[in-house]
């Protein structure tokens, strides 16, 4: 028997690509809001604010790129010397052992677990290395003659995704409570990489807080003139008609389709996050299941002289406070134990709130936002602690420290959240109270 294939001799179509996308000259959009600003430049030393929602979104340091630059080139001697030289040294009964910064995930990986070794790798190590390249060779392509903004470009929005996870002032604070449980074992020392670690940290923060990434990316592509000047308040501009999109990488204003390119940093435009809310919700309900074994199940446990102790979260803050150190205590029960469920709970709020449309108390909502997003990262404080005590205590039948499930789970807690805040558009609830009150007849 014979078949007969029809065979379809019509043209294939693809898709047409969307046309490129045009800057809008001296027009922002907040962030936070979505509200359409006049783009001001604040005066030295202050900084502009959403008048709708008080989101920060210019920062008045005019000599920031050219403070940053001398400040990031003195951090790379640091970098050996923090990650490579030894970073405390522990001795009892005459035996003693040093440790560097590495030497936690390394024995981590050798125990068998790998994803707590990668963790505390990437972020106390090489995320914040890779970093700062980043900003070191944008700052140094900005001073050529003739930048090579297509170079610098990806350098400059890799750099700005790796921000929150580069966290070596975290780690920094892990040290010192791992610290304050190893001075009732032995004698401790703290080497060379414990103060250059601090340095680090002191030139990190510094290059945050003189340097403006808008202003890096308006030099890769130098706005229109005649840019308004202002002290530090904004006001609406008038309605338009267009289809304007504010770039979720570098923020600049732009007419024209979803899916285009940024003109400036050459990233996809999207008027809000893609699945903002489906992802951010998936995410929360996978933290807040390993919540449960994060609290439940022991973070490590401590081998004294052949007795295996084991400790969960809440525990290690119990033993803090018996020790009579109420203040790391207290700092640690918040990190650890209050900031995760805060998260949870807030990012919960947040999701119904832009679900339902609710219109009340919008502003505190958007500050509860970047309250969530801020202080996520420090919960990895118990996480830095262990990978130290795993590295440092090797005192054969002595003492050892062994790491457990729970921090496995609680590792997983801490990322997601931090990806569930990072996923989550708080201009969904600005959309969603709008339509809300246009169905009531507000205004």
């Amino acid at each position: 028997m014979t078949r007969l294939l029809a065979i379809d001799h019509s043209p294939i179509s693809f898709a047409a690509p969307p046309p490129p996308a045009r800057a809008v000259p001296n027009q922002i959009e907040c962030p936070d809001c979505g509200l359409i600003l006049r783009a001001l430049s604040p005066p030295p030393g202050r900084r502009l604010r959403c008048p709708r929602c008080r989101a920060v979104l210019r920062r008045g340091c005019p000599r920031g790129a050219a403070l940053a630059l001398p400040l990031a080139l003195a951090a790379w001697p640091l970098l050996p010397l923090a990650f490579l030289t030894p970073l405390i040294h522990l001795s009892l009964l005459g035996r003693g052992i040093s440790a560097a910064l590495t030497t936690g995930p390394a024995l981590l990986d050798a125990e068998g677990w790998l994803p707590l070794a990668a963790v505390v790798l990437l972020t106390a190590c090489l995320l914040p290395g890779f970093r700062l390249l980043g900003l070191t060779l944008v700052l140094l392509g900005l001073r050529l003659a003739r930048p090579p903004r297509r170079l610098l470009r990806p350098l400059l929005r890799v750099s700005e995704y790796l921000r929150p996870w580069a966290m070596v002032e975290v780690y920094l604070l892990g040290f010192f409570v791992a610290y304050s449980k190893l001075i009732d074992l032995a004698r401790v020392r703290v080497e060379l990489a414990g103060y250059a670690l601090a340095a680090l940290m002191l030139v990190m923060a510094l290059i945050d807080e003189v340097l403006d990434p808008t202003r890096l990316w308006e030099e890769m592509a130098p706005p229109a003139r005649g840019a308004a000047t202002s002290p530090a308040t904004a006001l609406p501009s008038p309605a338009s008609s267009r289809r304007l999109i504010g770039c979720l990488c570098c923020g600049l204003l732009c007419e024209g389709a979803p899916g285009a390119r940024c003109p400036r940093c050459e990233s996809r435009l999207h008027a809000r996050k893609p699945q903002s809310f489906g992802r951010s919700l998936a995410l929360v309900l996978a933290a807040g299941l390993l919540y449960i074994p994060a609290n439940l199940l022991p973070i490590m446990t401590v081998d004294y002289h052949g007795q295996g102790v084991p400790n969960t979260i809440l525990s290690g803050v119990e033993e803090l406070a018996t020790s009579g150190m109420w203040p790391l205590a207290i700092l640690v029960f918040f990190a650890s134990i209050t900031v995760p469920v805060l998260k949870l709970l807030g990012l919960g709020v947040l999701l119904a709130s832009a679900r339902r449309g609710m219109t009340g108390r919008l502003v505190d909502r958007a500050r509860l936002y970047r309250l969530i997003d801020a202080i996520g990262r420090w919960s990895m404080i118990d996480v830095f602690m262990l990978s130290i005590l795993v590295g440092v205590v090797q005192l054969g039948l002595l003492v050892s420290v062994t790491p457990g499930a729970g921090a496995v789970a609680f590792a997983g807690v801490v990322i997601l959240t931090m990806l569930a805040s990072q996923s989550f558009d708080p201009r969904l609830m600005w959309d969603a109270a709008g339509r809300q009150r246009r169905r009531r007849g507000r205004p």
